[in-house]
This record gives C-alpha cells, structure tokens and sequence, in this order.
C-alpha cells in the first residue's frame, strides 16, 4: 500500500529522550491483547513466600534470642526433654548436616530448635509445609522469623522447593526436615518421603536421624490444649547414600535408623542393636492391625511415669 505524504506526517515516533520503560514493543515486552484474558499475578504465599531477609544477620540474631529466652525455657517447662546420642555428631562439627525426624506435634520444632546443639542450632533452616505455614502473610513471615523456615510442598518432591532447599545447603546452611511430610494423625508414624533423601544425593551431605518421644502426650494432631509431658530426643549416627543408590532406597534406610532409635528410647541400647542386626527391628508405623488394636498397642507401650502435671508456681 502506497502511504501519502499527509498520512507520513500522522505517524507518532518516540521522541529520543523518551525513557525505554515508555516506548513500545520491541523495546519492552508486549501487552496482553484486549481479546486474550491476562495471567492473574502470581501469588506471594506458599513456596513463592520470599524467605531470604530471615537469613539476615538482624534476623538471626533476633532468632536466636527467642530459641534461647522463649523457646528452650518453654520447652523445658513443657516438655522436661532427655537429650541423648549428641555424642555421635562430634566427628561432624565442620559439617552442615539434614536433621531428619519423626513429626508427631507442633512441639517438635521448638524442642528440636532447643535440642539440636550448636553450632548448627545457629545455622538451621526448617523445611515447613507451604500450605500451611505460608498460607498467609502474616503466618509465613511469623514463620520465616521465628523458626527460620522456608516452604516446601509436602505433597510432593517439588522443583521450586527441592531447588531453594539445595541452595540453602550448597550455602552452609543445616536443614531440619521432617520425611514423613506431617504430623501422625494417631500416634504411630507414617512412611517416609523421599525430600530428605533427594537432598542428601544431590548436594552430599549427611543425614542425621532423629527420633522424638512424648511430644505425641503434649500436644497431638487435632488436639488445642498442651499437656506436660516427659520426652525424650535421641540423635544417630549421619549417614550418606551408597554410590548410585536411589532415593527411594536410601529414605527406607532413614526411615529404618529412626526405627531403631526408637527402639533404642523405649527400650536399652544393647537390646535395640541386637534387634537391629537380626533385622527385627519394630517398625515406627505400628501393628499392621484394626484402630483398636493400633491405640491400645500405642497406650500400652507409653509409661506413665511421662505423664507429669504443671508445675505448681
């Protein structure tokens, strides 16, 4: 088509000390066409919940004053926990290590946060359910500041969560994680996912087991009140996958060494390992039995000697 000179001098051009940010495609990128329905904005809850200013200097330091005045007196109030197996960390002090434990209550974190001894207790993150504790601003940055959480989908390996936790531990940060991806809705414990494991191949580096008990008697699954309770958390050996060992492999193997952590808590160390070799370790899952028969099993093997009322102040 054939432009008139009229039509020439109709054509706007950008002036040249117009700034980039208001020319038009192909200097930035195009609009959305009025016919075609836009992406809604992307959320800032969840995974995509940015946690890096909990990693600052002020935050950690923030941090450690509540692990240290709030939290570890509270727990001690509460839950009066025996700590045990710290001795077989020695050999990794120079080390960040993944903290993988049973999850049976909201008390965990804290008494773990207070338990696990330093210097990883100031270096830690905590891999927290997306859509739970990030599922709000105000929660999510709670969280992130308190706890030193970050989001991870428990429903699943995800990229975004397995690619953040990866860089977190490439950084020197530790990682506390719970495999089971939640607390048990009963008191037993349930199979282990696959996070931890993916992670230790990835980034080689140690996986510590870590079994809790009591912490069910404080505060279970469904439950609003706290009850005082003895606990205990005994700690294991870390371990790393074999060469070319699958993930899946390996968190069974995790899963295993947790279970006879437990059985060493509930029972004594020599009889715990001799069950261990002979490979008939009690399982963390219980009795493959009717509810009834899973609860009266659960409250049978609980002494009651852990049941302790609150301090008279």
């Amino acid at each position: 088509m054939n432009l008139k000179l009229s039509d020439v001098a109709k054509i706007r051009r950008p002036r040249i000390n117009k700034p980039l940010s208001k020319l038009g495609f192909p200097l930035r990128a195009p609009s959305t066409p009025l016919s075609v329905e836009p992406l809604p904005p992307a959320p800032k809850t969840g995974t995509n919940f940015d946690t890096d200013w909990a990693r600052s200097d002020v935050a950690r330091a923030a941090r450690a004053v509540m692990v240290d005045a709030v939290m570890k007196p509270a727990v001690t109030a509460l839950a009066a926990p025996s700590i045990q197996g710290v001795d077989r960390l020695a050999a990794f002090d120079d080390a960040n290590l993944i903290f993988a434990a049973n999850h049976h209550s909201h008390i965990d974190t804290p008494l773990l946060l207070s338990s696990i001894p330093l210097p990883w207790r100031r270096d830690i993150v905590v891999g927290a359910a997306a859509d739970y504790f990030f599922n709000n601003r105000v929660k999510a940055a709670a969280s992130a500041l308190a706890l030193g959480a970050f989001p991870i989908e428990r429903s699943k390996v995800g990229r975004k969560s397995a690619d953040e936790a990866a860089r977190l531990l490439d950084d020197g940060w530790s990682l506390l994680i719970y495999p089971e991806g939640g607390r048990s809705p009963d008191g037993w414990g349930r199979p282990f996912r696959g996070g931890a494991a993916y992670l230790a191949q990835r980034c080689r580096v140690p996986v510590v087991p870590i079994h809790i008990e009591g912490t069910g008697r404080i505060l279970r699954k469904g439950n609003t009140l706290p009850k005082p309770s003895n606990t205990k958390v005994t700690f294991g050996a870390p371990i790393l996958p074999e060469p070319d060992e699958r993930s899946a492999r390996f968190a069974k193997r995790i899963e295993q060494a947790v279970a006879q952590l437990a059985d060493e808590a509930t029972t004594d160390w020599w009889s715990a390992r001799q069950r261990a070799h002979n490979g008939t370790t009690p399982p963390l899952a219980g009795p493959n039995a009717g509810a009834w028969r899973r609860v009266w099993a659960l409250n049978h093997n609980q002494n009651k000697k852990n049941r302790r009322a609150w301090p008279r102040l």
